[in-house]
């Protein structure tokens, strides 16, 4: 039986992207192109070879598949309209939301906003990947209480959505025996996140609690902090086998973001035992679940005093608990079954 054909749009082949295309290769003949959507001054171009691109394959597939709302989202739209094709968007995030407070997110620049708000009005779907993406309120950065997710800044988008939260290939972060040590924390962020993964909160809370190890892997250096304590560690960028080798050697993994679509790391983390401290941000706290604590305002005081609890619990229980928490609610079997149930509906 020959499989259906779909086409596969994305701004960057990002780990989940090719993870995302191992799923749905069982199910369908996909297509897809890799363009360089980064450079700004290439935008006029990739747009005219990306129409040209559609307008040869788009009567070929019956789908079209979208990941992340931007430049290249509205031409797939659009033609897949034209031509009665399904379109749906997985939306992760960046293309949620405008937060100039920390200067992030793709809705703060005018052009990609409009190219983003008429991608969604013209799809037949909304994946996001989590609720939080459609409507959230974040109380956690600053006393005042910010809104953010597609709907919030787009208040006329009435396309259908589905929330299918990102899965996890369990057996990838399976660890053998370990030794956990103690009084240890990670965190995984590259250089252009710190300010949004809250790279000061953890390097202000390391100055208080001089007994405690903090990695950071994914980056050389802290922007902004020149001289770092002697107990903050930069990894820089390691191999998934290397992360997951500290993954499984740390007892505790921080995700204290000022906005988070839903974190893949810490979900990585958790797998390796490793007990979740979170920002009460976005979907972080439902991730988290039960085997972990959630910090409740941006303060290093509190923080320190939530470290303080947690080091007192039963960390191998935590730890269990949180491997089981990803492995029964987050496999990638299961968005598999409900992305490609949406793709089909």
């Amino acid at each position: 039986m020959q499989k259906e054909r779909l086409l596969f749009i994305y701004p960057k082949l990002f780990t989940f992207i090719e993870t995302e295309i191992k799923l749905l290769s069982s199910d369908y003949e996909i297509i897809l192109k890799n363009q360089n959507w980064s450079n700004k001054y290439l935008l006029p171009f990739n747009l005219v070879i990306q129409f040209i691109f559609l307008l040869i394959n788009i009567r070929k597939v019956n789908i079209v598949l979208i990941s992340f709302g931007g430049y290249w989202s509205y031409l797939p739209s659009l033609i897949g309209k034209i031509f009665n094709k399904k379109v749906a968007i997985v939306v992760h995030g960046t293309d949620c939301v405008d937060f100039p407070e920390i200067n992030y997110g793709n809705l703060r620049i005018p052009l990609m906003r409009w190219f983003t708000k008429k991608s969604y009005q013209l799809a037949d779907i909304i994946l996001p990947v989590s609720k939080s993406l459609v409507f959230t309120e974040n109380n956690y950065y600053s006393d005042k209480t910010l809104q953010f997710g597609y709907s919030h800044h787009f208040k006329n988008i009435k396309t259908p959505y589905k929330v299918i939260p990102n899965g996890l290939i369990i057996e990838d972060w399976k660890v053998g025996s370990y030794n956990k040590t103690e009084n240890t924390f990670i965190t995984v962020m590259t250089s252009d996140q710190v300010k949004r993964k809250g790279a000061d909160l953890i390097v202000e809370t390391a100055n208080k609690l001089p007994n405690c190890t903090f990695y950071f892997a994914g980056t050389e250096s802290i922007k902004g902090i020149d001289v770092l304590p002697e107990n903050v560690i930069c990894l820089g960028r390691l191999t998934p086998d290397k992360l997951k080798d500290y993954y499984s050697r740390t007892q505790f993994y921080l995700q204290l973001s000022n906005f988070e679509g839903f974190g893949v790391a810490i979900c990585e983390a958790m797998l390796c035992n490793c007990i979740p401290i979170v920002s009460d941000v976005n979907y972080l706290p439902i991730i988290a679940g039960e085997s972990g604590f959630v910090l409740k305002k941006r303060n290093s005081d509190l923080l320190v005093d939530l470290i303080n609890i947690a080091l007192k619990t039963n960390l191998n229980e935590l730890g269990n608990r949180a491997r089981m928490r990803i492995e029964i609610e987050f496999p990638v079997e299961k968005r598999k079954r409900m992305l490609i149930s949406s793709l089909k509906n």
